[in-house]
């Protein structure tokens, strides 16, 4: 299945992904017109400093998420190896928020809801990888990361 991959290296810590993100979710659907939405729209990825390098988290859609486990009212579910959130199911207890080891599932405050990554799978290429001005989100396989890492390691030996 296709997932976001983070290389590390390439981050600057810029945030337009965490930006694209809030966007995406918002009501308009563009910057201006989210700037002024009530409830204010939220990211679904956060870039997080770790010792002076950053690293944009967002959901891993894990293979037995622990966020699932925790639910007591079942809106966290997986659906063809993606893990979503049902809105209407949500019993704001946040269990899942506890439960997650990679600590990506944040609280919609103003709708009192948990929200994590979608993956945006409307889109071809989630908006956060696609607005990435270093490159360094990548969507897609495992192996198609691994060999565009390798690719450009070789690139930086030659």
């Amino acid at each position: 299945m296709k997932r976001i991959f983070v290389d590390i290296e390439k981050c600057m810590a810029c945030k337009t992904c965490e930006i694209v993100c809030a966007v995406k979710h918002s009501k308009s659907c563009n910057l201006f017109g989210a700037i002024k939405e009530k409830p204010n729209p939220s990211s679904r990825i956060k870039v997080i400093e770790a010792k002076v390098i950053p690293i944009p988290l967002q959901c891993r859609h894990c293979v037995e998420p622990l966020c699932e486990q925790a639910c007591i009212s079942g809106a966290i579910k997986i659906e063809e190896e993606f893990v979503s959130v049902d809105k209407e199911k949500c019993v704001h207890c946040y269990s899942c928020v506890m439960a997650c080891p990679y600590g990506v599932i944040d609280i919609q405050k103003e709708e009192n809801i948990a929200i994590k990554c979608d993956l945006c799978l409307d889109e071809e290429i989630p908006p956060c990888v696609k607005s990435c001005p270093t490159k360094s989100l990548f969507y897609g396989e495992l192996k198609d990361f691994k060999k565009q890492r390798e690719k450009r390691e070789e690139k930086c030996t030659m």
